[in-house]
Order: structure tokens, then C-alpha cells, then sequence
């Protein structure tokens, strides 16, 4: 399963163009009466292609600046260029073929339906393209068996580990065929065999070409990305060494 073909294009030598362009970004919103500054002028171009991680103390902007990235919500001020589309600018139907076809998420919660099996939770995120019930189908198989569960198809997720249970949900978000996959805490809820786990799984679509962007408090998960980004008061520093 080839997400995007951002690798070979690198190996080839030529320089990965940037998938991101964030200039001059700003969040700002109300709460319990108080201007609160959550973003405060943000530039930052993510290469295609790239894995990044962004760390920071809580409230210091990271899910904002994900949940921007995502195309979840707009900024204040600034420019959030995803390819050829400005987030910023766009219309609301827009920004909902953006998250449809571009982007995958995962998150601490894996937020998987209890109800569903793992291959109808991945098959959800299929409804908004579109396909043929025997492609869909294709697909979900194709997830499944890339994160290692083919054979927990027909499981829910109470018959699942923590760390099943993520994966379906990595699965779930790389059925789209996405070229960015923003993952929130994706190890936040697992313990440390299980967070190597999940590392391999993600590790391995970077090195397939999927740009991979992930918040995370632990710095052992932080020090195995290409690029690490810190985000405190609304303001990114790079301190990848």
C-alpha cells in the first residue's frame, strides 16, 4: 500500500516542496470573558513527505495549530496553504473535501464505535468519497492488512488491545489514501510496549511517503521524528538536533 510518492521523489534527489506553508498564523478566541492568544504568529513550511513532531507544555497552542493543520478550524490571521489550497480562505464545503481526501487523523482516544467491527469502524471513513461498495471493501481489506489485523476484521474494539485498537484506528485514517496524517497523543494511552508498536506501524508509512505530523508529551516518541518542533505561548521553535 503506497500512500503518496514523496520518497521516491526524494531519493531521486530532487527537494520535496513544501506541503505546508503556515505565514504569520494567529489563533485567537474567547474564554470565560478573557482574550486568549493561543497562536501568535506562526511561519512554518512542512516539507512533503516529512516527520514531524511538536511538543510544548499544555495550553501552549499544540492542538490549536493541529486542529488548524487539519483543516478543523481557520486562523485568526495568516495564510494555511495545504497544496494548492489556502484553509485559511476556503469555503466550509472546501475544507470538508480537503479533510475528506487529504488528510487522515488519529487520536489518544482511538474514538473508534463500540458497536461496529474493526473493518465497519474503517469503512466509515470512506462514506464522504464516493466509492463502489466492492472498492470500499478493497480499501478496508488493504488497511487492515498494512497495520497487521487482517485477521480482526469482524472484532469490536472491546475485543481489542489498546494497541489494536489504535491501529484499526491508523487504519481507519490511511483508507482515504491521505497525503498528511495528524496524530494527536497516538501513544498517550498505551504502555511502552504497545507505544513501540504503534511507532513501527506510523514509522513505516512515513518510509512509504505519507507525511506524518504528531503532537506528543513523550520525548521518547518526539526524538524518533526527522524534524521536532516546540510550541510554547503560541510561538514555534525548531530544536531538532
Amino acid at each position: 500500500m503506497v500512500i503518496i510518492d514523496a520518497q521516491q521523489d526524494a531519493a531521486a534527489g530532487a527537494p520535496l516542496e513544501p506541503i505546508y506553508r503556515l505565514a504569520g498564523v494567529t489563533r485567537n478566541y474567547q474564554q470565560k470573558g478573557r482574550l486568549v492568544k493561543a497562536l501568535a504568529g506562526v511561519d512554518l513550511d512542512i516539507a512533503a513527505g516529512d516527520f514531524v513532531t511538536i511538543q510544548g507544555p499544555t495550553g501552549g497552542g499544540k492542538s490549536t495549530l493541529l486542529q488548524i493543520l487539519g483543516a478543523l478550524d481557520r486562523p485568526s490571521t495568516g495564510s494555511v496553504v495545504l497544496g494548492g489550497t489556502d484553509i485559511a480562505g476556503a469555503s466550509n464545503a472546501e475544507l470538508g473535501m480537503v479533510r475528506a481526501h487529504e488528510i487522515g487523523f488519529v487520536f489518544q482516544g482511538f474514538n473508534l464505535i463500540p458497536t461496529l467491527s474493526a473493518h465497519e469502524n474503517v469503512d466509515m471513513a470512506l462514506e464522504p468519497l464516493g466509492l463502489a461498495e466492492d472498492e470500499r471493501a478493497a480499501r478496508v481489506r488493504e488497511a487492515l492488512e498494512h497495520v497487521g489485523l487482517a485477521d480482526r476484521a469482524d472484532h469490536r474494539p472491546g475485543e481489542l488491545s489498546g494497541g489494536q485498537q489504535q491501529r484499526v484506528a491508523i487504519a481507519r485514517a490511511i483508507v482515504k489514501r491521505p497525503r498528511v496524517l495528524l496524530a494527536d497523543e497516538p501513544t498517550g494511552n498505551l504502555d511502552e510496549s504497545m507505544r513501540d508498536e504503534i511507532l513501527a506501524v506510523l514509522e513505516r508509512l512515513h518510509a512509504e511517503g505519507l507525511t506524518l505530523i504528531v503532537v506528543t508529551h513523550d520525548s521518547a516518541v518526539a526524538r524518533r521524528a526527522r524534524r521536532r518542533l516546540r510550541l510554547e505561548k503560541g510561538t514555534v521553535r525548531d530544536i531538532t538536533r
